[in-house]
């Protein structure tokens, strides 16, 4: 990447205040700066680091008002974050080579239809009646099973798993060790205090423009469909019981766990380690703290929740402020009760 921060500010369309010609060849993070670099400012905790960072260029905000003078070339946008992800995809096409054709060492099934353009890598499967769509990049070592199925432009990083029947939408991203319809978890106890294993005979079905962070598992339904729908977003470490239903646009951070059969509403925000029963319903745009443990439906759109079990966020945090002052307040109590005992004696 060799570009001048004026080429920069024209992508983004921001505004230029330094030099326009300053050359720009990578990104980096605003405290550690180096010349030729590009950072950001969009959280003004880390303004200090504006005065003294040695990158060449910063994207700042069109309000950005400097205490101090700042060496670098500002580039002043609407909003930082959404033209930062505009630079870092344009660098990361740059940087990376688009994939392409077949390996001679991939192993597709005669019966299998993969388009001519989708490129498949090294020790690769794609088994018997799945459909390979156009542009779609399967990294080496993937499995694709009977009959799934994965939609144009689609990305699968190594070592994913695609079991039997299940759907990939398009333009989706997986990275590796996702793995995608293994069973879920349903045994039926038996008089003898052993389980039965129930036959888990679903699939999973990913929406459009999908992101599944590495080493997320999503299981299949035990009938009809475990549904991720378009737009949601799941980090790494997730798991995703049988049944469940993620909405439009949702995203969930690391180490969640979602158990069978809930179904959670489109733009939810849900934070890391965070726990959901079975069977439960959550509404549009809820927002979840991390570490939260999610006991009963939440049907108030918008609604944030904090604790173990989840309460109100508000309502946490004056009952947080209250538990971490009961060593105090246990002192202060029992001080009362003997200076009553001893005005009663």
């Amino acid at each position: 990447m060799q570009v001048t921060a004026a080429q920069i500010a024209a992508l983004v369309s921001g505004k230029i205040e330094g030099d326009p010609d300053a050359v720009i060849s990578a990104p980096s993070k605003i405290e550690e700066g180096g010349e030729g670099t590009i950072s950001f400012l969009a959280n003004p905790k880390y303004e200090e680091y504006a005065y003294t960072t040695t990158a060449s260029a910063l994207l700042v905000s069109e309000t950005f008002e400097p205490a101090r003078k700042v060496s670098a070339t500002l580039i002043r946008v609407k909003d930082v974050y959404q033209s930062l992800a505009v630079l870092l995809k344009h660098y990361e096409s740059m940087q990376s080579e688009k994939a392409s054709g077949q390996s001679e060492k991939a192993s597709i099934h005669p019966d299998a239809t993969v388009d001519g353009s989708a490129a498949i890598g090294a020790f690769s499967v794609v088994e018997a009646g799945a459909d390979i769509g156009p542009d779609v990049v399967i990294h080496p070592q993937v499995y694709i099973g009977p009959n799934a199925r994965v939609a144009a432009g689609s990305i699968l990083y190594p070592g994913v798993k695609v079991y039997r029947d299940c759907v990939i939408g398009s333009n989706c991203i997986l990275h590796s060790n996702a793995v995608i319809g293994s069973d879920g978890f349903g045994f039926a106890p038996k008089e003898d205090g052993s389980f039965e294993k129930i036959a888990q005979v679903g699939n999973v079905v990913l929406g459009d423009r999908v992101e599944i962070g590495a080493n997320t598992v999503i299981d299949r339904a035990t009938m009809g469909s475990t549904r991720i729908l378009s737009g949601a977003k799941l980090d790494n470490l997730i798991q995703i019981a049988h049944n469940v239903e993620i909405g439009h646009n949702t995203v969930i951070a690391a180490q969640a766990g979602i158990a069978g059969s809930t179904k959670i509403g489109s733009n939810a925000m849900i934070g890391g380690q965070a726990g959901f029963v079975g069977h439960i319903e959550i509404a549009d745009k809820v927002r979840v703290q991390a570490q939260s443990g999610i006991a009963a439906s939440i049907k108030e759109e918008g609604k944030a929740v904090y604790g173990s079990p989840a309460i109100p966020y508000s309502d946490y945090l004056r009952a947080y402020a209250v538990f971490r002052r009961l060593p105090d307040l246990q002192a202060k109590v029992r001080k009362l009760e003997k200076e009553l005992k001893d005005l009663k004696q």
